[in-house]
């Protein structure tokens, strides 16, 4: 199969004068600003959900807020449809830049384990649970995305609940929880460590720094995730015998 000059110059990393392409760089910095974009909106989406925890007025009110209220009246879910349109794109395209350092066959990949084992290096290790978080986040992520593109007026204290518990969905938020949070967690270090942020004058000690103050951050947001997880399923179990009506402040009622 015929090869045009910028197919060759993506894979071979050369341009058709013979100097080396900036095309790798430039996907990389891509990459990274993606990867920085997602994990941003991650941190910002586990504290927005844990909003269940002071009560369903707050959750209620969370909701009624990203419709657009108190500008419009009494909220417009398809913003929240936009706002996911936006994270879903943004998500396809990060995944689909990360792909190009997957293993793209079998062989490598076991060639890929062996390197790991061989070495016993936290680094490569971490690059093997950025894989693994990836490939479940792909799907998963995919669904709960999907599920809020074309059911946004389905959020709410009652409606997410109902979601979760009665719906079973509990075990798909369960995985994609934890495999969004080690993988935002993995992702964030090997930025610091690929770019040489906070290096310093002691990079070796800075490093060690941040490995640590990223560990703990993954540890409180699985635990704020899972705690409002809990907190859900409880609201579900609850409601189940009024599945489908929706939660209504009092000042709305």
């Amino acid at each position: 199969m015929p090869q045009n000059d910028s197919t060759v110059e993506l894979l071979t990393g050369k341009e058709k004068t013979g100097k080396k392409s900036r095309w790798p760089a430039r996907l990389d910095y891509l990459q990274s600003a993606t990867g920085i974009f997602l994990a941003l909106f991650i941190t910002f989406h586990i504290i927005f959900e844990s909003s269940i925890l002071f009560g369903k007025d707050a959750m209620y009110t969370l909701t009624k807020a990203f419709e657009g209220e108190p500008f419009i009246e009494p909220g417009e879910p398809l913003i929240i449809s936009a706002l996911a349109f936006v994270i879903f794109s943004m998500f396809i395209f990060h995944a689909a830049l990360a792909m190009r350092k997957f293993p793209a066959s079998y062989k490598e990949y076991q060639r890929y384990v062996a390197h790991k084992k061989l070495l016993k290096h936290n680094d490569t290790n971490l690059w093997f649970i950025q894989i693994t978080t990836g490939f479940a986040m792909f799907f998963l992520g995919s669904i709960h995305l999907y599920i809020v593109m074309t059911s946004p007026e389905k959020i709410g204290p009652y409606a997410s609940s109902d979601r979760i518990w009665s719906d079973l969905m509990w075990p798909m938020y369960l995985v994609l929880l934890i495999s969004v949070v080690l993988h935002a967690g993995a992702g964030i270090y090997r930025l610091i460590i690929k770019w040489g942020w906070f290096d310093g004058k002691d990079p070796k000690k800075n490093r060690q720094r941040s490995r640590l103050i990223i560990k703990t951050l993954v540890v409180i947001y699985i635990g704020i995730g899972l705690v409002s997880l809990s907190t859900y399923m409880k609201i579900g179990y609850d409601h189940k015998d009024d599945y489908g009506s929706r939660y209504i402040m009092e000042k709305h009622k």
